[in-house]
């Protein structure tokens, strides 16, 4: 096992499948999993794993089902968010602890609201990163909310589509895909016009923003490049059927202690509607031990861009709660 800052890997056989975990801190301390995004890995908490280490955390950031050295299931059929909850909750069986505090960013948040919402009992605190708490609407899924007032050009419901975004990301390679997403920072909602694909909207800058360097885009690309996309888009594409098994949660508030952090050129708090639902006070009706919403000068991917404001943050945050 690592200690302090020092970042150390190995693989946890958990519901079926064997997972990469990395990991830092002295066993015996309170434990942080981390949850990553699309595309990510769990290099993408590679700045928050010393600092959470050094304040006396130990630190466990996984590659999620579908993702970098974890195991790919074929089929969409097996990304549902309760498939991918189950590795979690056996991970922390394999770990040997009963609750954990946890943070997750974009689809990694999604995860780990849902992990709340499933097994609130395995949970100190959460702090989500962009997304924000969604509970089951009875009628429809959040996806079919989302197409139906941005249209089948927005970037959720293009990734949904069988082949297309593949065919899309297979014009460049993979460290100009990931260049492209990571460092999309308008603030814009990512809606492609009917005759272009989402890569066509995505600007790659001549440039690179101070918060990440070559090679940080370099093991992306490697690992992108070993395992393709597709089974990362797979948790778009098992969205609906998602929606459908968590009908037994339909309308469930959140319980546990909550922290929602966003950016103010996050695609995802730009999105029509959910700017309103954070700011005016509907999510902390969903979440009603939400303790706060911290609102960053930032983009998408807040804990690489903003790392040491989500460092501190995160720190403060599961202080309070021991």
């Amino acid at each position: 096992m690592a200690t302090d800052g020092e970042i150390s890997h190995r693989f946890v056989e958990t519901n079926g499948i064997k997972m990469h975990i990395a990991e830092a801190g002295s066993p015996g301390n309170p434990v942080v999993l981390l949850l990553h995004g699309f595309p990510e890995l769990w290099y993408s908490w590679r700045h928050q794993m010393p600092a959470l280490a050094a304040a006396g955390y130990r630190v466990v950031a996984p590659d999620l089902r579908g993702f970098g050295q974890t195991d790919a299931p074929h089929g969409m059929e097996k990304y549902t968010s309760l498939h991918i909850v189950g590795d979690l909750v056996g991970l922390l069986d394999a770990l040997g602890e009963e609750k954990v505090f946890v943070a997750g960013h974009d689809w990694g948040a999604i995860i780990a609201w849902d992990v709340c919402l499933f097994r609130p009992d395995r949970v100190k605190a959460l702090v989500a990163l962009s997304v924000p708490y969604s509970p089951r609407n009875p009628k429809h899924s959040f996806s079919q909310s989302l197409k139906r007032v941005l249209g089948e050009g927005y970037y959720f419901s293009r990734f949904q589509e069988p082949g297309r975004p593949e065919a899309d990301f297979a014009r460049f390679d993979a460290k100009t895909v990931v260049k492209k997403m990571l460092l999309n920072s308008k603030g814009e909602v990512l809606v492609a016009p009917k005759d272009k694909e989402v890569m066509d909207i995505l600007e790659e800058p001549t440039e690179l923003p101070p918060w990440i360097s070559e090679e940080e885009l370099d093991y992306y690309a490697q690992e992108f490049s070993r395992t393709g996309f597709t089974t990362g888009l797979n948790y778009y594409r098992a969205a609906n059927l998602s929606w459908e098994l968590k009908a037994p949660w339909t309308m469930v508030k959140i319980s546990v202690p909550a922290l929602f952090v966003t950016g103010d050129r996050d695609l995802v708090y730009c999105t029509p509607g959910i700017r309103d639902y954070v700011d005016k006070g509907r999510l902390k009706a969903d979440v009603p031990n939400l303790k706060e919403t911290i609102v960053l000068s930032s983009g998408h991917f807040m804990q690489q861009e903003s790392a040491g404001e989500v460092n501190s943050i995160l720190v403060s945050f599961f202080g309070e709660i021991i």
